[in-house]
């Protein structure tokens, strides 16, 4: 018997040579993926549209590499926060931070990767979607719809951050497409089938419906200088629109029930990733990971100090005592009181002038409340403030309270519960009014646009966020 077994693989290897360079050998499907001609039918379509959503939270690879919250291309690249902790953590952040940044940057590639894999993901959607028969057209439109937003998505993060990318779609074979061709009709298309074809409410929550479409379209179309059309769809959106719980839009009567787990969804949730925590799974990766090195360093907190709101942020939320608005073009020339180069145990009084409230429910400052954490004790909770100032995110953090609800703990960083919102009530507000402004029509966004330089020999204007 192991005469005949030897017998048989001596012609196996004796043959591999002669075959090696034919390409029906080396034309072979890759082992362990499921043909997608099994998932062509309502539970498999559903299946891999679940793959889908669950891209929006990143993926063990990204992480906060590429975090849907995209706290490092904008906030942190913007100038809203500084990259914090020290100078030795994180490196790569800093060039990105200090707009040094080339293409060896590791951050760069993953966000990439990530952004793409989203594409994928919805791209298999589609292709799949073209094989099924046993789900009726409408509910078959939703599901399309749905993928074809969650692909608007990441193609619209991809188009603001790298500009000139390759359109990869459900019928694309050959991948070595050009760059050179503009994708925001084809973002356009996605988000315009999206708005025509979605359901106005969803079975869950969490999944995209017509008006969280359309109001992705009319920010699309804002991108654009598209201001007439935009408006035309924020109109809509505004009078009209819902969420996909059925609830009408409008602001909540509590600034800070924005970034509580216990109050999410709600009618100012136009687009949320969802994240759940305590579920059971012991996966934090359900969690909001993507923002896990962004809670204060010290305290209760056991990571990482790297997310730190800015001066320049924080001199922003200074109001006029005499109407109660937002300086505009001078706001740095009114700066908030800090405890910079102060120790927690050395005396401080928190600044007492005029401030928008909400600033210590989007920033965490020395002397103030800290959600039901105590008031923020400054430097025994930043890392080094000689890197990155003062200052603590909080928007991210969970409750003391409930934080055995809300929170989950992975080896040596957390976890929260708390949605991501993508877009919410009041930016859709926000971006109205600077549709209208842009149309000469600053009256329609009341007190909040102002005009500002001129560009390409059209008048800009400057848009503050709605004060509620």
């Amino acid at each position: 018997m192991k005469k005949i077994k030897f017998l048989i693989y001596f012609v196996i290897v004796s043959v591999l040579p002669l075959n090696s360079c034919q390409d029906d050998f080396l034309d072979k499907p890759a082992l362990g993926v499921l043909d997608e001609a099994v998932l062509a039918n309502r539970e498999g379509l559903n299946g891999l549209l679940i793959g889908a959503y669950s891209q929006l939270n990143g993926s063990p690879a990204a992480l906060w590499f590429a975090s849907p919250s995209n706290f490092l291309f904008g906030s942190i690249a913007g100038g809203d926060a500084h990259k914090g902790a020290d100078g030795g953590s994180e490196i790569p952040m800093d060039a990105i931070m200090r707009m040094t940044v080339d293409p060896t940057n590791g951050y760069i590639n993953a966000a990439w990767n990530y952004y793409y894999e989203g594409v994928t993901r919805a791209n298999s959607v589609l292709r799949v979607a073209e094989q099924v028969d046993d789900i009726p057209d409408e509910e078959l439109a939703n599901i399309i719809g749905q993928a074809r937003f969650i692909r608007g998505h990441f193609y619209s993060y991809l188009k603001k951050m790298f500009d000139n990318i390759p359109w990869i779609d459900e019928h694309t074979t050959d991948f070595h497409q050009p760059n050179t061709v503009d994708t925001w009709p084809m973002i356009e298309a996605d988000f315009r089938y999206a708005m025509e074809h979605l359901n106005e409410t969803q079975p869950d929550v969490g999944r995209a419906n017509r008006w969280a479409a359309a109001a992705y379209l009319a920010k699309t179309y804002l991108y654009q200088e598209k201001f007439q059309e935009a408006k035309e769809i924020f109109d809509q959106v505004i009078s009209s629109g819902v969420t996909s719980n059925g609830l009408t839009y409008g602001l909540l009567p509590r600034f800070q029930h924005n970034f509580d787990a216990a109050m999410q969804n709600n009618e100012e949730s136009v687009f949320a990733v969802q994240m759940v925590a305590q579920d059971g799974t012991n996966d934090i990766l359900n969690a909001n990971v993507g923002d896990m090195l962004n809670f204060p360093y010290g305290g209760p907190f056991s990571c990482c100090g790297i997310f730190q709101p800015s001066q320049d942020l924080v001199n922003s939320y200074r109001t006029n005592a005499a109407n109660g608005l937002p300086y505009i073009h001078d706001y740095n020339q009114h700066e908030v009181k800090h405890d910079m180069g102060l120790s927690s145990s050395q005396p401080f009084e928190p600044d007492a002038g005029p401030l928008d409230p909400r600033l210590d429910w989007t920033v965490g400052r020395r002397g103030i409340p800290y959600l039901d954490w105590g008031n923020h004790p400054g430097n025994d909770w930043i890392r080094d403030q000689n890197y990155a100032g003062p200052y603590a995110p909080i928007k991210n953090v969970y409750r003391q309270e409930t934080q055995d609800q809300y929170a989950s703990f992975y080896s040596w960083a957390p976890g929260t519960a708390i949605n991501l919102l993508i877009i919410r009530f009041s930016d859709v507000l926000l971006m109205a009014a600077e549709a209208e402004a842009n149309l000469g029509n600053p009256e329609s966004g009341g007190s909040i646009c102002e005009p500002g330089q001129e560009q390409g020999g059209q008048s800009r204007w400057i848009c503050q966020e709605i004060h509620q």
